[in-house]
């Protein structure tokens, strides 16, 4: 790294291997650097120069703040987050706070002091996000949700080690009541036509993917009468299902220890589940390649040569995401009435939304779907007409007995006539 001394070694003007020089300075026991932006050292020195000489006239005058920049914040915060949340929060999840914090906040903010970030400063990084999308239109909100997220969690790490005070508002200012919109499900008739047209598919496919046709059909019954996340599906194995009697309804279902974004859960079925699980049972697994990916066209040699599920095999092993999309845009189901995509948790909203059209308690309910009341009646309960009594809604108040008294002797003349 070259390096060179000025103003009898007070200053020191470096360069990291870039294409600008850098130059560092110690006032009062405190260490300051900054970028020159200038490529040649002349150039280089001079600013140097100017910048100590504007240091040491902030210091007499007690300008010179002496606390943590909010870079050094989001060090200690990507460094404590990992460790802390180790086991409770997804790798990806965490990447992704490394990702924003590296992209977006340390550009912007990494200069300020922790006690710079002000509400203003924050609305000044909303326009400046969108003033420099690359796609040429604004990020979505829940981008910049996020990416304020992580600055909310690093002023925060601030806050825990006495770095700052308070935490600023972060909220965005003009904001109105978000609408509730509909999260995209099946309504009862779109949900028959859905399984309709999984099961002719099954049943009409080419014998080569016929496995794969058969475990979209079941996969589509599964998640619409146990409400499982997607990923809850997939990481389920099949000792986490059981088939029992319950001993109220006395009806079999299926009892499942469910594993997902919520940790361990349990969850009851509905009867319309066990079918499809029995048939995932006895159909026999696909067969493999020596690299352990399902062999194409072969996948439907002779059955009698392929075992069937072991209890530590998952229930759902293939992948069948681009399969389910072509089923439902071939009979028209991709798009709901507000053109809102439908994908495979829409089978999710679609077991909530018909629990709730057949009068299920909405506490029970909400705990057998591993989520809060609040979420269920946010999302779901409002746009349920079968919750709306229209005994309670239409009500009418009694006439008063001196009109009724002013009306009986027209209806006693009109009687007589």
């Amino acid at each position: 790294m070259a390096s060179h001394e000025i103003l009898g070694d007070l200053v020191q003007v470096y360069k990291r291997g870039g294409r600008f020089w850098h130059c560092s300075a110690s006032v009062k026991g405190h260490q300051y650097r900054t970028s020159t932006k200038e490529e040649g050292l002349e150039q280089a020195k001079q600013f140097a120069e100017d910048w100590y000489l504007e240091l040491r006239g902030k210091a007499r005058a007690g300008l010179l703040k002496k606390e943590k920049s909010l870079k050094e914040a989001a060090d200690q915060f990507l460094k404590e987050y990992e460790v802390i949340t180790e086991g409770q929060r997804s790798p990806r999840w965490i990447e992704g706070h490394a990702i924003r914090v590296r992209l977006h906040i340390v550009p912007f903010f990494g200069d300020l002091g922790v006690s710079e970030v002000t509400p203003g400063k924050v609305q000044e990084y909303r326009m400046h996000r969108i003033a420099t999308s690359r796609t040429g239109k604004a990020p979505a909100r829940s981008t910049i949700h996020d990416e304020l997220v992580t600055l909310r969690q690093i002023l925060k790490t601030a806050i825990r080690h006495g770095w700052l005070t308070h935490l600023p508002d972060l909220s965005p200012p003009y904001r109105t009541q978000g609408k509730i919109v509909h999260r995209p499900w099946f309504s009862p008739d779109e949900y028959k036509e859905l399984y309709t047209a999984t099961r002719e598919y099954a049943q009409n496919a080419p014998k080569a993917f016929r496995w794969n046709a058969e475990q979209v059909h079941d996969y589509v019954l599964f998640l619409a009468n146990t409400g499982l996340r997607p990923d809850e599906a997939r990481n389920l194995q099949h000792r986490d299902v059981a088939v029992v009697q319950d001993e109220r309804t006395r009806e079999c279902i299926l009892e499942i220890e469910v594993r997902g974004k919520r940790g361990v859960g349990f969850c009851k079925s509905m009867p319309g589940a066990v079918q499809p699980y029995l048939r995932l049972m006895s159909r026999p697994k696909p067969l493999l390649r020596a690299d352990g990916a399902r062999m194409g066209r072969s996948v439907a040699a002779d059955e009698a040569a392929r075992p069937l599920p072991e209890r530590t095999d998952p229930v759902f092993p293939g992948n069948h995401i681009k399969l389910f999309n072509r089923l439902m845009e071939r009979v028209k189901l991709k798009l709901d009435r507000d053109g809102n995509k439908r994908t495979a948790y829409s089978l999710r909203h679609t077991y909530i939304c018909m629990r709730l059209m057949e009068g299920a308690d909405i506490y029970a309910l909400a705990k057998n779907c591993r989520t809060s009341v609040e979420m269920i009646q946010k999302f779901y309960a409002a746009h349920i007409k079968d919750l709306l009594d229209a005994s309670a809604i239409n009500v009418r108040r009694p006439k008063s007995s001196r009109k009724r008294r002013e009306e009986a002797p027209q209806e006693s003349e009109d009687m007589e006539a």
